[in-house]
């Protein structure tokens, strides 16, 4: 493989299952609103999401417009959304091998939400350009986001919505890579085996990222 090559996809996207009572199943485009609605409310309270969002009074509009965006326009396409019967939650994914929505075609995507944006443009468009610049080069499945219901939380829901693929991930050898935009979310995270590879604190003083590393695990040793 050349450094102008793009990494294989994934031909396998795991369709989901019964994990712990909750029914996990991959989207369709009926569920995208709801879905949108549903993370809107799981990210109510997300510092990164009020740094770039900034008007409060808008934010809801802006969330639903960022979420609706980046499943429409990015992963939908790919397989890798998830949701769970009465859309508790809200798992996206990028496979193994998806590119990364990158120079005119990631600009066209962020313009969907730039009237949500407009007062602080460079601000916001350092932070994209920061992320992608962190972002790993080998093949890995990205969980882009995952958010609960917040009065579903406490259930499990999200790590039902994870399990799918990173068992599938494990039984095929594939890494994992997500960003956390709470500290608080970062030892739930580690449960599932990812661990912290940097801090990125946003430009122009906004809050932190952590970004987050999983190497495929085998089973559990026999007790």
């Amino acid at each position: 493989m050349t450094p102008d090559t793009p990494p294989p996809l994934d031909p396998v996207i795991p369709t989901g299952g019964s994990i712990g009572g909750v029914t996990v199943r991959q989207a369709t485009e009926a569920d995208v609103e709801p879905m949108a609605a549903q993370l809107c409310r799981a990210f109510a309270d997300d510092p990164v999401m009020a740094y770039v969002f900034r008007n409060e009074g808008r934010r809801a509009k802006a969330l639903r417009a960022y979420f609706t965006s980046q499943m429409r326009g990015d992963y939908l396409p790919f397989g890798g959304c998830y949701t769970t019967d009465g859309h508790l939650g809200s798992a996206i994914w990028g496979p193994a091998g998806k590119p990364l929505l990158t120079g005119t075609a990631g600009l066209a995507n962020l313009l969907r939400v730039f009237p949500y944006v407009w007062t602080h443009p460079k601000t916001t468009l350092d932070m994209v350009s920061l992320i992608e610049s962190n972002h790993p080069h080998q093949p890995h499945w990205y969980l882009a986001t995952l958010g609960t219901d917040p009065a579903a939380q406490g259930r499990g829901v999200g790590s039902a919505l994870m399990r799918p693929v990173l068992d599938h991930c494990d039984a095929e050898g594939w890494p994992a890579y997500l960003e956390s935009s709470k500290e608080s979310n970062v030892p739930f995270y580690s449960r599932h085996g990812f661990a912290v590879v940097k801090e990125l604190p946003l430009p122009g003083g906004g809050p932190s990222l952590w970004t987050m590393w999983r190497e495929p695990q085998g089973p559990p040793p026999p007790e």
